[in-house]
């Protein structure tokens, strides 16, 4: 478990899957990040198992415990951003109630220093699609630096094609900014 002034960030539990779907089926937040509205409670229940158990995936609580995102290091083998052990991916989203609060770029910023200072990764890739203005935004508090744009990528949970941003965080400039 990691903590923050605000957050704590955990394994996700089954037992989350009621938050998880309070939050993750509003059409405005899953497909600007590019998968669809969960539709049920056994639903949100499934993707725990199938998708947010994956390592390195934590929820995003609230001190009380109440999960109200996720944040995520998608280590090799799991991202096709890059081919290197250390070098990873880093996802987020969090619940439309707590949108322009600092929270996701909070709980992002402390798994940043989790993967340099722990798991020694060297770089974190992190990547937007077109229009995702909220995601562009987190990677610029964060320090990402834009490395380029790919046209016509294929988001096979939303069944369509995009343009997405692909930016770059190196351990030494994220020891520069903190």
């Amino acid at each position: 478990m990691l903590e923050t002034k605000r957050l704590l960030l955990r394994p996700w539990q089954v037992s989350d899957a009621k938050d998880l779907y309070e939050y993750a089926s509003d059409p405005a937040v899953g497909p600007p990040a590019g998968w669809p509205p969960h539709t049920s409670v056994e639903n949100s229940r499934e993707l725990i198992r199938s998708v947010l158990s994956a390592p390195e995936t934590y929820a995003v609580c609230l001190k009380d415990g109440k999960a109200i995102g996720s944040v995520g290091l998608k280590l090799k083998g799991y991202t096709d951003m890059t081919d290197r052990e250390d070098e990873c991916e880093l996802g987020y989203w969090i619940g439309k109630p707590f949108w322009g609060q600092g929270l996701i770029p909070e709980a992002a910023g402390e798994l940043l220093r989790y993967a340099f200072e722990e798991l020694n990764m060297r770089a974190v890739w992190c990547g937007y699609y077109e229009g995702n203005e909220k995601s562009r935004r987190v990677q610029q508090k964060l320090g990402f630096i834009y490395q380029h744009t790919t046209h016509d990528l294929n988001v096979s949970l939303m069944n369509e094609k995009r343009t997405g941003h692909t930016s770059l965080l190196t351990k030494e400039r994220w020891e520069e900014l903190k």
